[in-house]
């Protein structure tokens, strides 16, 4: 595929594409004899896994450490796997801070509404 195809694939933009080639998210998508960059089924999976990812919250140098550990190979498997724990930890965290902000937003709206409501009642009772 060429990064056109890709970048609308994934709703990602070429630049975006070009720039994690550039940081090592990318490192292996072939160019053809005109220079144009040619992904393959893995390349375009390795996409998928990184937007996944950065959707979720993780670095740049996170993902690029994470993939660099996959390439060197099953020693690095625990190591890849601890990233993916700690990434995960953070992540429960960052869901449970929102979950509080919710509540906490869901309170203050009954809290309003019920206060809108006993006004705007006194609106329509007579006197």
């Amino acid at each position: 595929m060429k990064i056109s195809e890709v970048s609308k694939k994934y709703d990602i933009s070429p630049d975006t594409l070009r720039y994690y080639e550039k940081e090592g998210l990318l490192p292996n998508v072939k160019k053809n004899s005109s220079g144009i960059r040619e992904y393959s089924e893995t390349d375009c999976k390795w996409v998928e896994f990184i937007k996944c990812m950065r959707g979720a919250g993780l670095s740049i140098e996170v993902l690029a450490r994470y993939i660099e550990l996959f390439y060197l190979g099953d020693k690095t498997k625990e190591e890849r796997k601890n990233i993916l724990i700690e990434e995960r930890q953070k992540l429960v965290e960052k869901r449970d801070t929102i979950q509080k902000t919710i509540d906490r937003l869901d309170f203050k709206i009954k809290s309003y509404n019920e206060t809108i409501y006993k006004k705007e009642k006194q609106l329509i009772e007579p006197r």
